[in-house]
């Protein structure tokens, strides 16, 4: 069964039209408030799933390099996750 195509309204048009014009600075915002709840969780479960979210943002990011990513997610290093977000992002 095909998919149908959804109708949307000329809002939700506009609405998703601004998401994507302002995806960046979005994942941005939200990898910093990521790096932040890191560093109040200090470790444990939550922790944890924590880091696999800014993973995915990371992986979502252009113009990062793959290898400092990669580090910086392996070592759990906190401060270089939130330079990334600072610098590499704004």
């Amino acid at each position: 069964m095909a998919a149908k195509k959804r109708d949307y309204t000329g809002y939700q048009k506009k609405v998703i039209k601004r998401f994507y014009e302002n995806r960046e600075q979005i994942e941005t915002q939200r990898l910093q408030e990521i790096v932040t709840e890191i560093y109040l969780a200090g470790g444990g479960k939550k922790a944890d799933r924590l880091w696999e979210r800014a993973a995915a943002l990371l992986e979502r990011a252009e113009g990062l390099q793959a290898a400092e990513v990669t580090k910086i997610l392996a070592d759990r290093d906190v401060e270089g996750l939130a330079r990334i977000a600072t610098q590499k992002f704004t």
